[in-house]
């Protein structure tokens, strides 16, 4: 935990989830999704949550994560959209009587991802997940306020889904980045389907220019620390590298050969696999929606 006299925030990182699938990957490897960091902004008696996970039973270790630290959870925020981000928002906003709240971009971005449970959430994790109807509102200027602290989300646009935002902490030199800046977990790329990753590296400049000191990145290994300055240029450098592999290579599966060659150490394989799939699939043609679901189940 990173604290100052009276405002603090701790991560709690869920391991990675084994998911229904048509087999291993090209390399061998069983499929699992990333590992998933929630981030709790803790005050002296009250507390906000960001990103809360997939499954109930992540929302109850969550909830017991919460229930230890003795603070009233008042906020429950999601960056943005996808379902790995705030589905069990509902089951912990119940049991704390908080409120969720996302930006306005986001809250479309939700309702698309409900729609996507049933062919495509529900039969990856089938049975786990709780019922996720779209609470959330958005915060009069996008700010929250934890015991006289502000808190801003901050919209960054198109990042690994659209209509991103971040959480920036300025008393505490924190963002939590959500799903724009990754730590050491290969990134999903599959909603950049046209290839350009252009609009995320945009994004990327607007977490740096707040100039914080700390990133929390929702997908992470848990080993490694949270040094802005680290993160921001890994996050740039695997864009870069990703988009040299996509110039060089023909297949989806060189380009995942490549990608894991260029980062042996990363978590996460199935990801770069979907996101190989649906980069390569795109250049078909077709329905991006149905491209997603293709690259996610085959």
């Amino acid at each position: 935990m990173s604290t100052t006299a009276d405002i603090g925030y701790d991560v709690f990182v869920a391991d990675p989830l084994p998911m229904n699938g048509p087999g291993p990957l090209p390399n061998g490897a069983p499929r699992a999704f990333q590992p998933l960091a929630v981030t709790l902004i803790q005050g002296r008696r009250e507390a906000v949550l960001v990103d809360p996970p997939l499954t109930r039973e992540q929302a109850e270790q969550v909830g017991e994560w919460v229930e230890a630290s003795g603070k009233r959870l008042t906020h429950i925020v999601a960056t943005h959209g996808h379902g790995d981000h705030w589905f069990t928002a509902g089951v912990l906003a119940e049991r704390f009587g908080a409120q969720v709240v996302t930006s306005p971009g986001a809250v479309a971005q939700m309702h698309h991802n409900v729609h996507a449970r049933e062919v495509l959430w529900d039969v990856l994790w089938p049975g786990r997940i709780p019922p996720s109807p779209v609470t959330a509102v958005t915060v009069p200027g996008n700010r929250l306020t934890l015991e006289g602290h502000d808190l801003d989300i901050v919209e960054v646009g198109h990042a690994d889904s659209d209509d991103s935002a971040v959480l920036h902490v300025p008393d505490l030199d924190l963002v939590v980045a959500g799903d724009v800046i990754y730590n050491g977990v290969h990134m999903y790329l599959a909603e950049s389907a046209d290839g350009d990753l252009g609009p995320w590296r945009k994004a990327v400049d607007t977490v740096a220019a707040l100039e914080a000191r700390h990133i929390v990145a929702s997908h992470q290994n848990k080993n490694l620390d949270d040094d802005a300055v680290r993160l921001l240029a890994e996050t740039r450098r695997y864009l870069d590298d990703a988009e040299a592999a996509l110039a060089t290579y023909d297949s989806p599966a060189e380009f995942f050969d490549a990608m894991l060659k260029r980062y042996p150490e990363h978590l996460g394989p199935t990801v770069l696999w979907v996101g190989a799939r649906a980069l390569y699939l795109a250049r078909e043609g077709g329905d991006p929606a149905q491209i997603l679901v293709a690259a996610w189940r085959t």
